[in-house]
């Protein structure tokens, strides 16, 4: 088998490898729902052979804990290879739908097909997950692929060229390693479809870079993403829900609560309970403990850092380890809409906490700020519950939870408008990487003449079937 991970920015070899991918493709043979589920049966068993050397790999990235690695990467991956398998097949299916009396005699059908060939650029804070879920969704679609990691996580980016090395060959999926170069010369080239998964500013070059050529893209982004706490709540729960949410990752997930809305009366009652669960969690001194994150570089270790040097109190935490990149749970009070926290997506283990007394302090706290792509409400009254998710725009989120609707290939999963473009998971993603071509098919035993210039009761007729 040929090496199919490129190690440069090399004009040259991209340009041949998204030809050999485009001539693969054109050939047909990504088209058969067999060969879908065999290249999905490859992938499951190349990352469960490959499970202790993923594992290592995320522990020197980022420093995830093995459970954590597990649950949130490997298993996610595994539990959308799974549903795949079982779906594809009628996923595939041309869908039959209804035809209009004006077409009298005709039939319509909905037909799947795969877009041609991909491009998937991964990001560093779920580097597998992120990366190989799109891939299972471009696979069940019958795509070719070209996978960029990202070089911010250098021993998972490795780790998944090998594996997409040893599992497929290079005109059917293939890994390109390296830089912004490499990723510059990438969207120089002529794919079908561009998933991304980053930051907004970097979605808006990719979209720019898209334009030029009319290339489709599926952009999953970020922003500041709320967590409401209403008086009602269960308090205990929450708490728990809320710190596992924030610190999964030490915050480096896009959709983690990025800053806390509780309600004035529970503020005191829940901030003590997240610093009991904090402890329960991580010990007295988190950032000693060997199963808490480690932020991914210093570059972003000192963004966090000056967010605890603005106008705000430290509630609770703030502790550094700078030789190990790891910054102490840290809960913010004194924040306010102009502080610098408020400004851009944490992207770490800072939760700043703001109070309200009534829902419309809410809405229009959540309204400043673009279309977050998660939200979190907890509380016990479903009115409450309501009003916030009718009249609040966002990617999607939970009630009484957090992070965990990322984890189900049953919902869409994505933002709207700053957040993202599209949806995937499940169906979703086959959705996300399929075009879906409408056909009408005519008789040809009868012609109605009605429709035909100089008709005498053309128009009469038309008017009568169409109002």
């Amino acid at each position: 088998m040929t090496d199919n991970s490129l190690q440069a920015a090399d004009t040259g070899s991209l340009e041949t490898l998204v030809s050999k991918q485009q001539q693969f493709f054109r050939t047909g043979a990504t088209r058969s729902v067999a060969f879908r589920k065999e290249q999905l049966l490859n992938l499951r068993n190349a990352t469960l052979r490959l499970e202790a050397d993923i594992l290592a790999a995320l522990t020197q990235d980022l420093n995830k804990s093995e459970q954590e690695a597990y649950a949130t990467e490997i298993g996610i991956v595994l539990s959308e290879i799974r549903l795949a398998l079982r779906k594809v097949r009628r996923w595939s299916k041309p869908i039959k739908v209804r035809t209009p009396i004006t077409h009298v005699g005709s039939s319509s059908r909905i037909f799947p097909e795969p877009l041609g060939t991909t491009l998937i650029m991964g990001p560093w804070n779920y580097p597998v997950q992120l990366l190989l879920v799109p891939v299972v969704a471009a696979i069940a679609a019958g795509n070719t692929m070209v996978l960029k990691p990202s070089e911010l996580a250098p021993a998972t980016s490795s780790l998944l060229a090998r594996l997409i090395r040893e599992t497929f060959p290079e005109e059917y999926a293939a890994v390109v390693e390296g830089g912004l170069d490499t990723s510059t010369e990438l969207l120089r080239q002529p794919f079908d479809h561009i998933f991304f998964t980053g930051s907004p500013p970097v979605g808006k070059v990719v979209m720019e870079a898209a334009a030029k050529k009319l290339i489709p893209v599926t952009l999953e982004l970020g922003g500041k993403s709320p967590c409401i706490v209403h008086k009602d709540a269960n308090i205990e729960l929450a708490a728990r829900r809320i710190v596992f949410g924030k610190l999964t990752n030490a915050g480096q997930t896009c959709v983690a609560p990025d800053y806390l809305l509780v309600h004035r009366e529970v503020k005191a009652k829940l901030l003590n309970q997240m610093i009991k669960v904090i402890e329960q969690f991580y010990g007295n001194e988190p950032i000693q403990d060997p199963d808490y994150g480690k932020i991914v570089n210093e570059r972003h270790f000192r963004r966090l850092l000056a967010y605890l040097d603005d106008d705000v109190r430290i509630a609770y935490g703030g502790q550094v380890d700078e030789a190990g990149c790891k910054l102490a749970p840290t809960l913010l009070e004194g924040v306010t809409l102009e502080s610098k926290v408020m400004q851009e997506e944490i992207f770490g283990p800072i939760l700043p906490v703001m109070e309200y007394d009534h829902i419309d302090e809410v809405l229009a706290t959540v309204r400043i700020h673009s279309k977050p792509l998660a939200l979190y409400v907890f509380s016990e009254n479903t009115g409450f519950q309501k009003e916030i998710v009718e009249n609040l725009a966002f990617g999607g989120g939970c009630i009484n939870d957090t992070i965990i609707h990322l984890a189900t290939p049953y919902l869409p999963f994505g933002g709207v408008g700053t957040s993202g473009i599209g949806s995937y998971h499940g169906e979703f993603g086959f959705r996300a990487f399929s075009h879906y071509k409408g056909i009408l098919k005519q008789s040809s035993r009868f012609d109605i003449p009605f429709r035909y210039p100089k008709s005498k009761w053309g128009l009469r007729i038309i008017r009568k079937i169409l109002r």
